[in-house]
């Protein structure tokens, strides 16, 4: 990085949501950082997101077809001149200096591949109770900065835009496991990658349990299908095995039918089981909003946790039965931003 403030471009996929859109844009305007070049890129969606971006003077591009968050991201770079791209998803309001934070922490460690942010446990706009339960699930489960992770989250990342070109751009083939792609093609070019509080927002998250449900299992089903060597199931060994006993707790319940009243303890214990090894996260929920909510957590937690087993069971069955069949194969193209 040449400049002492260089540019940052923030790109941002959008589908839809205008509403939400013009919140993100507006935490944008409230950054501490300058100067910053915004664009937003519009999947072919059917609402006013591009007509509400452009009214805020930002710079909008369109996908030919809708073509998911990744094409999305690098049509947005190769249109691009900052010096530090940080993507971001559309329905995030980053708070007033996460783009100075980035900035700063990049500058300071060259070999710092990419900067991942973290989600507030409060929802942005959407107050349900499964949002609010959504917001604690994600802060604790999937954007952890108190213990080791090598784990970076597409939603909220930054990087330097030489690194960009030479890792290449998001695969396009990917939804679900995009981010580990892409954080496995830096680490095996020798780069470091992070996730850091200092880098924050809040997000419009899921307001129904119908949708958390539905994307929890099929993000569980694709992760597991696609894992590959070296990452960690679930990014916690023992959350992924109280998932396992979640799911075998299900059958368990016939038990008393086979060998007895004591046949009854098996599925209580193998769910108790299971609520310790992710005894931190319900500790801190407690903590963080008292016995009723946590009481609620609890519940839909456990619901959660089985759904997501139930998906990565059956994204182990498709890896197994596919095994042997060609996928499809993308090879990153480095070095083909136009105007770096």
């Amino acid at each position: 990085m040449n400049r002492e403030r260089p540019l940052v471009s923030v790109i941002i996929p959008s589908f839809n949501r205008s509403h939400v859109l013009r919140l993100c844009l507006r935490a944008l305007e409230k950054q501490t950082y300058s100067p910053i070049e915004v664009i937003v890129v519009d999947d072919c969606g059917t609402e006013d997101a591009a007509e509400v971006a452009r009214s805020m003077g930002v710079t909008v591009l369109r996908t030919e077809v809708n073509s998911g968050a990744s094409t999305a991201r690098n049509l947005g770079a190769e249109h691009s001149h900052g010096e530090i791209l940080l993507f971001q998803d559309g329905d995030i309001a980053l708070d007033p200096d996460a783009v100075e934070n980035a900035v700063n922490i990049l500058k300071a460690e060259p070999r710092l591949g990419a900067l991942g942010g973290i989600l507030h446990p409060e929802p942005l706009a959407a107050r349900t109770l499964p949002a609010q339960y959504r917001a604690l699930q994600m802060y604790h489960w999937w954007m952890p900065t108190d213990r080791p992770t090598l784990e970076l989250h597409a939603a909220v990342l930054a990087v330097a835009s030489e690194v960009f070109k030479e890792i290449g751009p998001f695969n396009p083939h990917l939804s679900d496991t995009v981010s580990a792609d892409y954080r496995s093609r830096l680490m095996r070019k020798g780069y470091e990658v992070r996730i850091t509080a200092a880098v924050c927002g809040r997000a419009d998250h899921d307001s129904t349990m119908r949708m958390i449900l539905s994307k929890v299992f099929r993000r569980a089903r694709v992760s597991a299908r696609e894992w590959t060597r070296g990452e960690t199931p679930g990014d916690s060994v023992p959350r992924a095995f109280g998932g396992v006993l979640l799911v075998a707790a299900v059958p368990a319940l016939l038990l008393p039918l086979l060998v007895g009243p004591v046949g009854a303890l098996v599925s209580p214990l193998l769910a108790a089981a299971a609520v310790v090894l992710d005894g931190s996260t319900y500790r801190r929920v407690f903590a963080r909003r008292g016995l009723l909510f946590g009481l609620y957590f609890s519940a839909v937690h456990l619901l959660v946790t089985l759904v997501g087993a139930t998906g990565a069971g059956v994204g182990v069955l498709q890896r197994v039965l596919q095994r042997g069949r060609p996928g499809v194969a993308w090879v990153p193209q480095t070095g083909d931003l136009n105007n770096q």
